[in-house]
């Protein structure tokens, strides 16, 4: 079974943009994330509704996770997000990430988003480019 190594989850943690959110990196292994953020006041839009920003979000710092998972640098190319449910202010909505395929330097990867009662929120396929080149010191 493959593992992440302790750097890559060291670094990945750190992802400061994902820390202002206050999302945080549940579980990782090699193509797969876990991710969670619980919503506050700040994820709302001027509507009271949770800003589907604050949701892809979440699915974008998991993609990050789990696409740089194999411990060299991976970037993304694009991603496609359909909202599927409003989410609730002051719930908590996880992330769950894998890699479907990968071809050379191209990974394709499907999201969900849903909420602490398991309805799906979001659903998004995102594609990384592999750069092989590791992470800088």
């Amino acid at each position: 079974m493959q593992t992440v190594d302790e750097k890559t989850k060291e670094l990945i943690a750190l992802d400061p943009f994902a820390n202002i959110l206050g999302i945080e990196v549940l579980e990782l292994k090699p193509g797969w994330a876990r991710s969670a953020l619980k919503l506050r006041e700040d994820d709302l839009n001027f509507l009271g509704m949770v800003h589907g920003a604050a949701i892809f979000s979440l699915a974008d710092a998991a993609f990050a996770a789990a696409s740089n998972s194999f411990g060299t640098k991976a970037v993304a190319l694009s991603i496609s997000i359909d909202f599927m449910a409003a989410a609730d202010p002051g719930d908590e909505l996880f992330a769950e990430v894998e890699l479907v395929s990968r071809a050379g330097k191209m990974g394709c990867y499907n999201m969900q988003v849903e909420n602490s009662n398991g309805k799906l929120i979001a659903q998004c396929r995102g594609w990384a480019y592999h750069t092989d080149k590791p992470f800088e010191e």
